[in-house]
């Protein structure tokens, strides 16, 4: 009874805040649509982009694979799992590498939405003693977690259960910490931005939520795809509630009330989910229902509307701009400069790196080719160069630029809760224009090749497209860092003035409603029109800001009144041709290649450190593989009683049966059971040059070829359900989770975030 009650009480709480937030969706729907097709009949575009943007960066291509260690939570143990970031950048978890090549179910699927990559314990254990107060292990006592080795990576989220990795050494350790981060970056930016009307509808729906209950400023958790993030903000009300009711109730030592809390934290989060996509979906279907009647109401009356909000805005302006202005002159505008020198130079340095990296791998390839020659090459390098973006190794040291961000002092004075909101958006815009770049470069390189003469008329050729392309990469680079500083000066200073004028402001706001014609009701709200008058009287001191920096040419901004003429007129007409496959165009294969062998032969982005199974160092003994109170491992019984530790024999031994039983495992044909069974991963298999064993990322140099690996019966693209991105929750349940398909090692598949 107390369960279903507990149960029903979640139900209700979160029922309430999607009530209330599917509210402020339908009056934000009007007004996005509205703008939307505003915008398509007037037009605003900004200075159009010198770079190519490729529509379709990943297909056929991996991420990355290989081994690694997981802690699995269920019966206590280290695992050897093989672990596949397929292109949607999913993190899809196999038994071992041979279940994956014989496309067996994976065992775990993490959407990484929300989440924190951690390399120390410590800092984990740091989180987890502040997530139920009160609730702290004393010193002598065994922590919630033990890591066998020195270099673990775990996966922490605020409401969602967490997962534990550990490697062997730390040039692994920071290749997958970069490989994790990038899935991170990626799934955290769930909220597609082609949709023009959605999803300006769904963020504005969040923020005049958040701002109903005094919540201003930046939200780390607005990360994910929506239902994700509609989960999070109803997490976010209900977990304090859920703290103080169940978190005294539970029972037994420090490190097991942690572990059970965590447990019942991500239970709650999989209802909230289940409940809120339900709604959203709902909620979504009704409005799409409605936009035909809707639009067609915005196209005949759209002078009216426009006319109608300008009266409802000047009249809103009279009122609030004489104490919006006050506001600025007195709290933001002597701040403005200090804000935007913040932002620039980490900002800057990091696009600067971007430029270094595409021009130190396009030269590098330039001098291979002077040496080795031929057009094969060429062939070889391309195709490792088309995907330099999505390498995360090779961007890590323009994505760490980043990491200078400091706004100090005027964090807490503007309420910015992280600065993270804007590194993540820095480093999405980094990655984006170095893509641009190689598909420009990649392009014209195409396009020349008829026309070349030789080894020599090549290498002038790549030289020539380089400093073209350069010089396209400064012109877009620049208008992209001054629309983010734009972008990002506004999110830091508009919250900061709306909650400073709400006092006198807000409440007065309701008198202005009759100002509205009842037929465009749905497309002008008050609330939405005060804060454009707000932003207004900010914007145009932020607009002189950013203007000053170009003048002075300060970190390489060029200014608003420079225009770089189309010196290449088809140049966007190739960019909208099939995708070059510089390996199919130029190896000789023969064009009716099955599709099979085809997908058999996508490459790989990042290269493997290790690819072999490993198994965990004998010398950090059995205790430490285990957490207290759990049983002895099956794999340990097997070894001979007599040898002792220091013996090689039982040292070799206790490797070989660890190997055996993670090898074992994988070969068996049955495939594993859950209430969501997890899809077959799709062929997404490397070659045999990209799956050599290798200690730095992918260069130039040519590699020995080693053998090709066993070719896999069947092959599947990958789909949004297999990498989490959209996913069908289990039935939940208030107590704490339990595994629904376990095997014989007590490990059950699991659909995740």
């Amino acid at each position: 009874p107390c369960l279903m009650h507990l149960c029903s009480l979640l139900a209700e709480k979160t029922g309430k805040v999607l009530g209330e937030f599917c509210r402020c969706y339908k009056e934000q729907y009007g007004v996005a649509l509205f703008n939307s097709v505003r915008y398509e009949i007037e037009g605003n575009g900004g200075p159009q982009a010198q770079l190519l943007h490729r529509k379709v960066p990943l297909e056929d291509h991996v991420i990355y694979s290989g081994n690694l260690f997981q802690y699995i939570e269920e019966n206590k143990k280290w695992r050897n799992r093989f672990c596949v970031v397929p292109h949607n950048y999913g993190l899809v978890l196999y038994e071992n590498k041979l279940a994956y090549e014989r496309d067996l179910s994976p065992r775990v699927l993490i959407n990484s939405a929300g989440y924190k990559i951690l390399t120390s314990v410590d800092q984990y254990l740091e989180l987890v003693n502040s997530s139920l107060p009160g609730v702290t292990p004393k010193s002598g006592h065994s922590p919630i977690l033990k890591c066998p080795t020195d270099f673990p990576l775990i996966l922490w989220h605020p409401y969602a259960r967490h997962y534990y990795f550990c490697v062997m050494t730390g040039k692994e350790q920071e290749k997958w910490r970069a490989v994790f981060q990038d899935c991170v970056r990626h799934c955290n930016n769930g909220i597609s931005e082609d949709s023009k009307v959605e999803a300006p509808a769904f963020t504005d729906a969040i923020r005049m939520y958040r701002q109903s209950k005094e919540q201003y400023g930046t939200w780390d958790m607005l990360c994910g795809t929506e239902t994700q993030v509609l989960s999070n903000l109803v997490m976010e009300e209900l977990l304090p509630e859920l703290r103080t009711t169940i978190g005294p109730r539970l029972k037994g030592k420090a490190q097991e009330r942690q572990r059970t809390w965590i447990q019942i934290s991500d239970a709650v989060y999989r209802m909230v989910y289940e409940q809120t996509k339900a709604q959203y979906d709902a909620l979504t279907a009704k409005c799409e229902q409605g936009r035909p009647q809707m639009e067609s109401t915005i196209r005949t009356d759209m002078d009216q509307i426009i006319t109608s909000k300008e009266h409802l805005a000047s009249k809103i302006r009279a009122f609030v701009l004489p104490k919006a202005e006050i506001c600025v002159r007195n709290h933001v505008q002597p701040y403005i400069s200090s804000i935007l020198e913040a932002l620039m130079t980490p900002t800057s340095q990091g696009f600067a790196e971007v430029r270094e990296v595409f021009f130190k791998e396009v030269t590098d390839m330039n001098m291979n080719i002077v040496n080795e020659g031929g057009l094969e090459k060429l062939v070889e390098y391309m195709e490792k160069l088309s995907h330099l973006a999505f390498h995360p190794v090779k961007m890590q040291s323009c994505y760490e630029k980043m990491d200078q961000l400091k706004l100090e002092g005027l964090q807490q004075r503007f309420d910015v809760s992280s600065t993270s909101v804007f590194k993540q958006r820095a480093q999405i815009h980094m990655r984006q224009q170095m893509d641009d770049a190689v598909y420009t470069f990649e392009t014209l390189l195409h396009q020349e090749l008829g026309k070349l003469q030789g080894k020599d008329d090549l290498c002038k050729s790549i030289q020539r497209i380089l400093e073209r392309v350069l010089k396209k990469y400064d012109y877009d680079s620049s208008t992209v860092r001054k629309k983010f500083f734009r972008e990002a000066l506004l999110q830091i200073t508009i919250p900061f003035l709306l909650k400073k004028l709400a006092p006198t402001c807000k409440g007065e706001l309701a008198r202005f409603q009759e100002l509205i014609f009842e037929d465009f009701a749905s497309f002008i709200l008050v609330e939405n029109t005060y804060e454009e008058v707000v932003l207004q009287s900010v914007m145009k001191d932020i607009m002189q800001a950013v203007k000053e920096a170009a003048v002075q040419r300060k970190h390489n901004l060029y200014r608003d009144s420079m225009v770089m003429h189309n010196s290449d007129p088809n140049l966007h007409l190739l960019g909208e041709g099939v995708p070059i496959d510089w390996g199919e165009e130029y190896s000789g294969q023969p064009e009716a290649e099955p599709p099979a062998d085809k997908r058999r032969r996508a490459k790989q982005v990042v290269s493997v450190i290790q690819d072999d199974e490993g198994v965990l160092p004998y010398e950090v003994g059995t205790e430490a593989l285990l957490q207290p109170c759990s049983p002895e491992p099956q794999e340990l019984e097997e070894s001979e009683p007599g040898v002792p530790p220091s013996s090689p024999g039982g040292v070799e031994a206790i490797r070989e049966a660890l190997a055996k039983e993670s090898l074992g495992d994988g070969i068996e044909e049955a495939q594993l059971t859950n209430a969501t069974p997890a899809s077959p991963m799709p062929e997404a298999d490397v070659t045999s040059e990209t799956r050599m064993p290798c200690a730095t990322p992918a260069s130039p140099t040519p590699r020995a070829e080693a053998p090709s690996p066993p070719a896999r019966a069947a092959c599947h693209q990958p789909s949004d359900k297999e990498t989490g991105e959209e996913m069908a929750l289990p039935d939940a349940e208030c107590s704490p989770p339990h595994p629904t398909g376990m095997t014989e090692s007590g490990e059950g598949a699991q659909t995740e975030f």
